[in-house]
């Protein structure tokens, strides 16, 4: 079965009864889950990515026959899927992601006595997660914002991606075993499913749910976080949607390893068919003779990347209708990949190529275009390539390649940059994101709505959880985390003093 015929498949949409009583349970059983030991909450995530392992190659058949993508990509995710998994379950072990804070009574304080006041992190209740159709592993089901909100002590509602069902049915029962093996109460995990707008809204509507989670295009994630805005009692939404990663090509950089940058940027782009949120959408360059034969070989790398299937057909003619229009568009080059010999409605990869003056005067240029394709922008001073970075909407990423002389003639470039996306790299390209606690994954929208949160990394814990402060309370009365002993031997700040 191709990606594209599974599209066409009809697809079960899950009522709003059965939506009323999937949040239901999440409810009732959040408050028993939410007092389960760190310890054995580690268990139960270690168990899921046990249960993923266990699955073996028919879980990565499945997956690829549903969405065209390798064997071998899907094994690679699986792999980042299963140890994001663990390295949730050892930070949930260790505990110290609560960020307890005490401060001690002072009484004789002068001129008021200062309370006893004891503050961490609490789980914020039932979590809605709308999985992502490009990594249908290490963002679906059982991806990054599932396991960071089940980490933190919420019950979790999944709204499956309607691009890889059977998947997302074998994962979800990895899942259901999971919590069945570690006698954890069965709400707190289960799966929606379906296309309709209708059954999203309807699950970001219930006034059970507590907080949202979406990776996918601005349309989607942009109606869901405004529906979240607008209920009675409003929750937060984590969107991560739109994302050109620009690439700026600083000079000492270009002369030195001109054709190395070319090859590598062809490849970032076209490596999954164009389908990571990190794919570099935009190319900005300084004028030159280097500038000149950069840009031939670049496009040499394009004249030769071959086409490949989408995840779906409306990716695919999403990327049909964007390419068209920016090759009608005066003032921009364009050039084209090869069809590969079956490749009969797969996309092709393509280059643009525009002045920036042009770039600046269409708003067009500076959108994402999802899929294998990017823009070289050419412009003829260090102004206009700074204006080309203010015009930048947010973005994940931005990459810089330069020499050491290039960043200190380019610190403004820099300084603009840094209030425009959430990571910044240098001589590297931005697909490839490194699953550890110092990685953002996150931006400036219309990269994500909360650019002060990541969806990657043990930082994202901290999207579903919210502070509590007890004042005056009692030992007996207390959380372990903020008793005088500190049983659960974490990391605390006491009295302003990291311990």
């Amino acid at each position: 079965m191709t990606a594209s015929e599974n599209s066409a498949r009809p697809l079960m949409e899950s009522s709003i009864e059965q939506i009323n009583r999937a949040v239901k349970a999440a409810d009732t059983t959040f408050p028993l889950y939410r007092e389960v030991p760190g310890i054995k909450k580690a268990a139960f995530l270690e168990q899921i990515a046990l249960e993923i392992d266990n699955l073996g190659d028919a879980l990565l058949h499945i997956c690829s026959s549903e969405t065209a993508l390798p064997i071998t990509r899907l094994t690679a995710e699986r792999s980042r899927t299963i140890s994001q998994i663990r390295m949730f379950a050892e930070l949930v072990k260790r505990g110290d992601w609560c960020d307890a804070r005490i401060d001690r009574a002072i009484p004789d304080r002068q001129p008021l006595p200062r309370p006893d006041l004891r503050r961490f992190l609490i789980p914020v209740g039932p979590v809605g997660v709308w999985a992502a159709s490009n990594f249908p592993l290490a963002f679906s089901v059982a991806g990054g914002d599932t396991i960071s909100a089940l980490a933190a002590g919420n019950s979790v509602i999944v709204k499956a991606h309607p691009g890889h069902p059977a998947t997302s049915d074998m994962v979800a029962g990895a899942i259901t075993r999971a919590i069945h093996t570690c006698g954890l109460p069965q709400g707190i995990f289960s799966m929606i499913k379906g296309q309709s707008p209708e059954t999203s809204l309807a699950l970001v509507h219930h006034p059970m749910l507590k907080a949202g989670a979406f990776t996918g295009s601005l349309k989607a994630g942009r109606a869901l976080y405004s529906a979240a805005a607008q209920r009675e009692a409003p929750i937060p939404f984590f969107a991560e949607m739109g994302s050109i990663n620009p690439v700026f090509l600083l000079p000492l950089a270009l002369e030195e390893r001109m054709e190395v940058i070319a090859q590598g940027l062809a490849k970032s782009v076209n490596t999954g068919v164009g389908q990571f949120c990190t794919c570099p959408g935009m190319i900005v360059g300084l004028g030159s003779n280097t500038l000149n034969r950069f840009s031939e070989f670049l496009r040499a790398c394009f004249a030769h990347a071959t086409s490949g299937p989408m995840l779906h057909s409306g990716i695919q003619a999403s990327y049909e209708t964007a390419t068209d229009r920016l090759r009608q568009m005066p003032g921009v080059r364009c050039t084209s990949g090869k069809t590969a010999p079956a490749g009969e409605g797969e996309a092709v990869p393509v280059l643009f190529e525009s002045m920036a003056d042009v770039a600046l005067a269409r708003d067009e240029l500076f959108d994402e275009v999802f899929g294998p394709s990017s823009i070289l922008i050419q412009c003829r001073s260090i102004a206009e390539m700074e204006n080309i970075a203010r015009r930048m909407q947010g973005s994940l990423t931005a990459t810089l390649h330069g020499a050491t002389e290039d960043l200190k003639a380019h610190r403004n470039l820099i300084s603009i940059l840094e209030t425009r996306v959430g990571r910044i790299i240098l001589n590297g390209y931005p697909t490839g994101v490194e699953v550890c606690a110092s990685m953002q994954h996150g931006g400036p929208y219309p990269a994500t709505t909360d650019s002060r949160f990541t969806s990657v990394g043990t930082a994202a814990i901290q999207r579903f959880a919210r502070p509590l402060c007890y004042q005056d309370f009692p030992q007996d009365m207390l959380p372990p985390e903020l008793l005088d002993e500190n049983p659960l031997r974490i990391r605390r700040t006491v009295n302003g003093v990291l311990s």
